[in-house]
């Protein structure tokens, strides 16, 4: 595989110089609020929130996410185009992100007043239907905006590997203590309580204060980590083509295998696990308590990735990560799917937790190298090329998992309806063949109808000596075009000074 690149072969020696730490102590705590606010929210509940609050009909939230599926396709490459030639003295990306934080929080309020809005309407009522459709066709636009310069952006803020793996490891450590989840434990308490009587709530309000109070909390610890943290990867003076940035998708050999993992996984057909727990054993607490068990094993498994990572390389760890992990749940489908073990509480509860106790073991790994193998790819295109178009390549590689995602999304509203479940009913009086599909659809099926996705992991090349030789040209490349930089700044500073 060769590459446009000049500078010699380096060793890994060289490479291990420029292993430093690039990122300080405040921009390190800013990163870890970032990666706190991204779970600090209740989304393990939004179905509930559209089938019992809301209340859209399955077949017409099928076509509303179909259609902003396809405006979410079309405004994709505009958006990443304008991102990627943006060239101003606060970055590439940081202008999107900061400018949009504040207004996309206050357009996500108008998401949970949507029952206040309309109260008491039936699940095909029009102005409902229209107003649901609107917010979400403009939530998607500006978030378009944000996900995919947050995207570029985390792959810019630090030029070394270890360093990026150092702050990804500390993250998804340390936030789990910082009580990222806790909304969604104290969600499914405050559900349970209200559907068996004990509390007289309204699940509306329940969710006006869950949903908007957790994020105005996320997006202030974000726009913080946006104010305080910097590019530190060096773009293109020139901002690349339209046929440059075609050009780095076509040649992106890693972007392309992560592209189709994830387009073959992309036709795995999948339920909640909440669902389930509520529609089928009648508690979301259980799978709380279920989850409880294997916390320690997911702190733990973080000490492994350091040595793990120096061992293996990414291909092997993306291969037994896949495998591992769809081994436990298939397992976990079998015993539960034997007579009718799916619905007794105390067994399934015992074997959720069983399933997760030895699936946090890969926890620290899965989490660390799937981030580093999207940046190691955004840095494969500079390598290659000389330049960087991380939202170009970004929107490249989510188009067809989009198109794909707009027709499962779909699917999974027309499924509920085809597996007979019922909307707006008491808590656990499904039928047992529906209760069957609930858990089949959030252990088996989902690992049955994705397995297709571990085949392009085999292939994945930047490994061993070949990502060694990456990561030394690209040290050194960006240490000669810092260098050249600051000495042109001296060089106008002299003249100007000789002038005056």
């Amino acid at each position: 595989m060769d590459n446009n690149s000049n500078a010699p072969n380096r060793t890994v020696s060289e490479f291990k110089v420029y292993d430093r730490r690039y990122v300080g102590s405040k921009e390190t705590f800013a990163y870890l609020l970032n990666d706190f606010s991204n779970a600090f929210n209740i989304g393990q509940f939004t179905d509930r929130y559209i089938w019992d609050v809301v209340k859209i009909d399955f077949k017409t939230n099928a076509f509303i996410s179909m259609l902003t599926g396809i405006w979410d396709v079309i405004n994709d490459p505009l958006i990443a185009a304008l991102v990627d030639k943006t060239r101003t003295r606060w970055g590439k990306f940081r202008p999107y992100l900061i400018t949009f934080q504040i207004p996309m929080t206050l357009i996500g309020a108008f998401y949970w007043l949507i029952p206040f809005f309309f109260p008491g309407a039936s699940s095909t009522y029009l102005p409902k239907l229209i107003y649901y459709f609107a917010f979400n066709v403009i939530n998607e636009t500006g978030g378009t905006f944000t996900s995919i310069a947050k995207a570029g952006y985390m792959t810019t803020i630090t030029p070394h590997p270890n360093d990026r793996a150092r702050l990804i490891t500390m993250a998804e450590l340390l936030t789990g203590y910082m009580g990222e989840d806790m909304p969604n434990y104290i969600m499914g308490v405050l559900l349970d309580l209200i559907n068996n009587g004990v509390l007289k709530w309204k699940l509306q309000n329940v969710f006006l204060a869950m949903g908007l109070g957790t994020s105005i909390i996320s997006s202030a610890f974000t726009l913080y980590f946006f104010l305080v943290s910097k590019e530190r990867v060096m773009q293109s003076i020139e901002a690349p083509s339209v046929k440059q940035g075609l050009k780095a998708v076509i040649n992106n050999y890693p972007v392309l295998l992560i592209t189709i993992s994830d387009f073959l996984g992309g036709f795995s057909v999948s339920g909640s696990n909440t669902n389930y727990f509520i529609d089928v054993l009648g508690s979301a607490s259980l799978l709380t308590i279920a989850n409880i068990p294997s916390g320690l094993n997911g702190s733990i498994s973080y000490a492994f990735v350091k040595p793990i990572r120096e061992r293996f390389s990414s291909k092997a760890i993306w291969v037994f990560e896949d495998l591992y992990t769809r081994f436990w749940y298939l397992l976990l489908f079998a015993i539960g799917s034997l007579g009718k073990n799916f619905k007794k509480p105390l067994l399934m509860t015992i074997l959720f937790g069983v399933q997760a106790w030895f699936d946090k073991w890969a926890f620290g790994i899965r989490k660390v190298v799937k981030a580093e193998l999207y940046n190691e790819a955004m840095d494969y295109c500079e390598w290659k090329n000389g330049y960087r178009v991380e939202a170009t390549i970004g929107v490249a590689r989510n188009l067809i998992t989009k198109l794909q995602t707009i027709v499962m999304t779909s699917a999974k509203s027309l499924i509920l309806d085809a597996i007979g479940y019922k909307q707006g009913i008491t808590i656990g009086t499904q039928n047992d063949k529906t209760k069957w599909w609930l858990f089949a659809l959030c252990t088996g099926i989902p690992q049955l109808t994705g397995i297709l996705a571990v085949i392009p992991k085999f292939l994945y090349p930047l490994s061993g000596k070949l990502r060694e030789k990456m990561y030394s040209e690209l040290m050194i490349r960006r240490h000669e075009a810092q260098a050249a930089v600051t000495n042109e700044s001296n060089e106008t500073i002299i003249k100007i000074e000789e002038t005056i």
